[in-house]
């Protein structure tokens, strides 16, 4: 199971960028994919989600009508559209697998982890 988030990059408020989850090595249709994030000196915390079974999708109330979790399974990748950006946006942005149904944003749940992705934004 392998994951790699890109699109990270340098924004300015206000700004959106996209970034992106390749997904290798699992059937897609059967793991739920989430996105998190680390700001320096914080915890990792979970943005968004997406389920397996039917699409079904949880965001961060600080990024609601903001972000957008989106999954292609045919490509293996999951999106996340990021519109609006603030500062306290600014983090590495990791996206993680786990085997299931649901959908969750608890860090514990999930067994797989790729490589984050910096963005930060700045004026």
């Amino acid at each position: 199971v392998q994951l790699q988030a890109s699109g990270g990059g340098l924004v300015q408020p206000g700004g959106s960028l996209k970034l992106s989850c390749a997904t290798s090595g699992f059937n897609l249709d059967y793991y739920g994919i989430g996105w998190f994030r680390q700001a320096p000196g914080k915890e990792r915390e979970g943005v968004s989600c997406i389920s397996s079974r039917d699409g079904s999708v949880e965001y961060a109330e600080d990024v609601k009508g903001r972000f957008t979790i989106s999954r292609d399974n045919v490509k293996n990748t999951v999106a996340l559209q990021m519109n609006s950006l603030k500062p306290e946006d600014t983090a590495v942005y990791y996206c993680a697998a786990f085997v299931g149904g649901f959908i969750t944003t608890t860090l514990a749940e999930y067994g797989y982890w790729g490589q984050g992705t910096e963005v930060t934004v700045s004026s």
